[in-house]
């Protein structure tokens, strides 16, 4: 049997496009479950038609003598195998066979764990416990508090944040509040009120260890980094950004005011309690999360 030029090119293209469906199905594992499923089906599908293209390369004569003899059998005939001149598996192929089946596990018993170190903690989903931010009385209405709080009292202040939080009265006779990070949407940069910041600050203690409060009338929030503004509700007004300002969840149990999960967001429309948020999931520093941008970033990792 001789093999064309147009089966040398598909035999070049099997490891070509295995080696694609693997890095999509390695990709997927720090992104995407759909990723995984996808890559990992297309390089089972290669993976086999690659091992049956190379069998046909490595015994083409018995492919050939096999269905030569089933055509010119007769029809009540049993088929018998053709004869081989030498052992079907000889020494030297069964040597290679296990010296490459023995570094095969080999590698993979030293890769596999090593692997699963590194995108293991792409798989936690870094969720903290809601944090306490003490008793609802100590944010007065229509005034910003700068306020510094640990996520996690177990890690201590490595673990340490800032939001800027407006009381904004009762909304349905819920307290409604304007929670901002202090994150840059740009490259996360820690922004500043534009505006004064009272020296008188308020140390209280929580469950979730020690919170400073700080008053602050700001006019908006500007990042000293790379010249980035936003106006007081947190929407991009110059710079680099690429949306508003991220937000927090909340929410209000025995009289403490307690932060939830961070979630990005578009644009504000009004202000204070009255405010019309455009809300997506929390995406990184400089990914759109609207207009015809976001295709650009159709997948976020765990957060």
């Amino acid at each position: 049997m001789q093999h064309g030029g147009d089966n040398g090119i598909a035999r070049s293209l099997w490891p070509f496009g295995f080696a694609l469906a693997a890095a999509a199905f390695l990709v997927g594992l720090v992104i995407n479950w759909w990723l995984v499923a996808i890559g990992g089906g297309v390089a089972l599908v290669i993976g086999g038609l690659w091992i049956v293209d190379s069998i046909r390369r490595r015994h083409p004569h018995l492919l050939e003598e096999t269905a030569e003899h089933i055509a010119d059998a007769p029809a009540a005939a049993p088929v018998r195998r053709p004869a081989t001149a030498g052992p079907a598996f000889s020494r030297s192929r069964f040597l290679e066979a296990s010296t490459l089946g023995l570094g095969a596990v080999m590698g993979g018993a030293l890769t596999v764990p090593s692997v699963g170190f590194m995108i293991a903690p792409a798989f936690e989903r870094q969720r903290h416990g809601d944090a306490d931010l003490g008793p609802v009385d100590n944010f007065p209405e229509g005034t910003y508090m700068v306020t510094t709080f640990m996520l996690d009292k177990r890690q201590g202040d490595v673990s340490r944040r800032t939001a800027y939080i407006r009381y904004n009265g009762l909304l349905q006779e819920q307290p409604s509040f304007t929670i901002v990070s202090d994150r840059c949407a740009h490259l996360g940069c820690p922004v500043q009120p534009s505006g004064p910041i009272s020296e008188d600050s308020k140390k209280i203690e929580t469950s979730n260890g020690e919170v400073t409060l700080s008053e602050s009338n700001p006019a908006g929030f500007s990042c000293p980094c790379h010249g980035g503004a936003y106006d007081a509700e947190g929407n991009r007004t110059a710079g680099p950004p690429v949306r508003a300002l991220d937000r927090y969840e909340y929410s209000i149990r025995g009289g403490n005011l307690f932060l939830g999960k961070m979630f990005s967001v578009g644009t504000v429309k009004g202000t204070g309690a009255d405010a019309r948020i455009r809300k997506f999931t929390l995406a990184a520093p400089g990914q759109h999360v609207d207009d015809w941008e976001w295709w650009l970033y159709p997948l976020q990792p765990p957060h």
